[in-house]
């Protein structure tokens, strides 16, 4: 039995619609959800290992994906979102009553993402949205309860799915962070 990851992608990763320009991802409350307009595509779509990231119950991995925070929009029930740790350097807004992620946000304007939210494409009716290309923190997942005997079989189905497996986020984000802060520091110059 292959191992499972995440529902939205254990039965094969379905491909994005270039042309796709967002929808509504809504909270699991079944009265008064939480709706977040999302008016774009996501990029960086991929699959979490880490223990920070939102998912649903008994699963592997989170499926998390980024957009410029100026197309993330509350439009229901807002007054229900409050910050999960306001003190995380990705502050994680979540519904209050159900704990769903509704979307993650970057204060820091130094910091290599400034300006971009996370968001939960899986929150979405709508299809089309960006396709996850890897897996990030793979290891992390022990520290959420994975049997490390298991990580072989864990890598070997990310990589049958085609989700490169990596402990840390994929080499363009990596490149991303550096030249951040080699700007930083002036060791780059803008």
């Amino acid at each position: 039995m292959a191992v499972a990851i995440h529902p939205a992608v254990d039965n094969g990763v379905k491909k994005g619609s270039a042309d796709f320009q967002g929808g509504t991802l809504v909270c699991k409350c079944t009265t008064n959800p939480v709706k977040v307009e999302i008016k774009s595509q996501t990029a960086h779509n991929h699959v979490c290992g880490c223990t920070q990231c939102w998912r649903p119950k008994g699963v592997l991995f989170s499926q998390i994906a980024v957009v410029s925070r100026d197309k993330v929009n509350v439009t229901e029930n807002g007054n229900k979102l409050a910050p999960v740790d306001p003190t995380k350097t990705i502050v994680r807004f979540a519904c209050k009553d159900c704990g769903t992620h509704m979307y993650g946000r970057i204060e820091n304007n130094k910091h290599a993402f400034y300006g971009l939210d996370f968001v939960h494409t899986e929150l979405s009716k709508e299809s089309g949205w960006s396709e996850p290309t890897f897996a990030a923190f793979v290891s992390s997942i022990i520290e959420a309860g994975a049997d490390p005997k298991n990580m072989g079989a864990v890598r070997g189905r990310l990589t049958e799915l085609g989700l490169a497996p990596y402990d840390c986020l994929s080499p363009p984000l990596m490149d991303a962070i550096a030249t951040n802060a080699a700007k930083l520091s002036g060791v780059l110059k803008a």
